[in-house]
């Protein structure tokens, strides 16, 4: 079943579109092609559609074919017979074979041999195969569900994929949108993730603080989910050794845990950690970083705004005065972020009442 640590959690538009589409098409018999990024869960997806469909009490079996060289990969799908090859000292089967009367999975179908990619139409044409080194032409009752984060279309018109094979893996199609196409998914799933951490610790969540849900938000996620959840279950991690009561803060160097002015120097070193400050060269490089200005600028406020009230021991006056404005000031940006409705917060703090202020992770 899905693994509960990466539950299929969004509220975004185009991810229920996602999650429609998948339930519509579970019930066909006939071979998925899942597209997305690295990260976007397009192995949940496969499962998904194979619990959803008349094999879910079938075998689930998931083959990486980037894992393995185009000879491993062939014995590995279609078996072998004793002797095909050096070290193969005894018949062995292959998942088509294993998977019968289920689904098989085949993760980065793009990086397929040609010589595999052959063997494969005629399994999804004709439900045939023979082992490595055999002559005997077995039969299966697989159904097909394939992924890729390649332009496959793409690589058919370069010459680097079979047009036929392509054409009935994606009897459907699903495409994964990236996280940063989910607004207010990332933020919901880092919670998910952090409060699976604090199980494992044994604690109890202090949340994050607003500036860090607004940072999660406007953070770009290259690494879509798989990345965010390494981040949210370090950062947590992190502040709940250093202050388990406290809400947490975001805290970029968390994105790279490599980052530190002693790391060794060598060839390729460039960190990924991003900060809130905007850079010129990265505008050039991705104009449509503007339409993100607003969400970078409303983080940069509200970490302000936690960090002044957690040197004010959560005093609103004092807080002001440390960012240099006024205190009907201060209570407008406060109005402005809807900061006491926030994770982390209490509800419409007033002057003067004491706000455990967040905590950044060390």
């Amino acid at each position: 079943m899905v693994d509960q640590n990466t539950q299929l959690l969004g509220q975004a538009p185009a991810w229920l579109s996602a999650q429609e589409h998948v339930s519509r098409v579970a019930a066909l018999d006939r071979s998925i092609l899942v597209i997305g990024e690295r990260g976007t869960g397009k192995e949940l997806i496969g499962e998904r559609l194979h619990f959803l469909s008349k094999r879910w009490d079938g075998p689930f079996v998931k083959v990486n074919c980037a894992a393995l060289s185009e000879t491993l990969l062939d014995s590995e799908l279609f078996g072998h017979e004793r002797g095909a090859f050096t070290g193969a000292t005894e018949m062995r089967r292959g998942r088509f074979e294993l998977a019968d009367g289920g689904t098989i999975f085949l993760d980065e179908i793009a990086t397929a041999s040609a010589q595999v990619q052959e063997k494969l139409l005629r399994v999804v044409e004709y439900g045939e195969f023979q082992r490595v080194g055999g002559s005997k032409v077995l039969s299966t009752d697989v159904r097909i569900v394939a992924a890729t984060n390649a332009d496959l279309p793409g690589m058919v018109e370069a010459g680097e994929f079979r047009a036929d094979l392509l054409d009935r893996l994606a009897f459907d199609v699903i495409t994964l949108p990236p996280l940063r196409a989910r607004p207010g998914d990332a933020s919901l799933l880092a919670d998910h993730f952090a409060r699976r951490m604090a199980i494992e610790m044994a604690q109890d969540f202090p949340g994050f603080a607003p500036s860090t849900i607004a940072a999660i938000e406007a953070h770009d996620w290259p690494g879509n989910v798989r990345e965010l959840r390494n981040f949210a279950q370090r950062l947590a991690h992190r502040a709940m050794l250093m202050a388990p009561d406290e809400p947490v803060l975001f805290d970029p160097a968390v994105l790279d845990p490599f980052d530190s002015p002693w790391r060794p120097t060598g060839a390729g070193k460039t960190g990924h950690s991003e900060t809130l400050r905007a850079d010129p060269v990265r505008i050039r490089d991705n104009p449509e970083i503007a339409a993100d200005f607003s969400a970078q600028v409303a983080a940069f406020e509200m970490q302000l705004i936690d960090e002044a009230l957690s040197l004010s021991q959560g005093h609103q006056g004092r807080a002001a005065d440390l960012l240099g404005l006024s205190y009907h000031q201060f209570r407008g940006l406060l109005k402005k972020h809807d900061y006491g409705r926030n994770a982390g917060k209490p509800a419409d703090p007033e002057a003067g009442t004491p706000i455990k202020g967040p905590v950044r992770a060390m």
